[in-house]
């Protein structure tokens, strides 16, 4: 029982004081940079797995912060993840891509978009 307690005690001290990856990657083409805010995604699991994309042909740098910083144009807030976890997205960068990220945020991820 104890060690249950202080596992939740230590997930809620995570999540509390924030966790966020930048991802910025780099294509011949394209360039993308996003930023997840993780709401409850379980901290190994936010960095091991959600925030280490495999883009191939691609340039991939991840950078963790407490969070997400300002600038983006839009954010997919509460957006589910593998159906179980919610994480806010932010989006940098073509602010016209909203047109096709604004759809996807609120069908796919039922997350609630916000432009800025």
């Amino acid at each position: 029982m104890r060690a249950v307690l202080l596992l939740g005690l230590s997930l809620l001290s995570t999540l509390a004081w924030g966790e966020a990856c930048v991802v910025h990657s780099q294509g011949q083409r394209l360039e993308i940079k996003v930023c997840q805010q993780n709401r409850s995604i379980p901290p190994n699991l936010f960095r091991s797995g959600f925030c280490q994309p495999q883009l191939q042909g691609q340039k991939v740098e991840v950078e963790f912060l407490e969070q997400c910083p300002i600038g983006a144009f839009g954010v997919c807030r509460n957006a589910t993840v593998s159906g179980l976890y919610r994480q806010d997205i932010h989006y940098y960068g073509v602010a016209s891509d909203a047109t096709y990220l604004k759809p996807y945020c609120e069908q796919q991820s039922k997350g609630v978009w916000m432009s800025y």
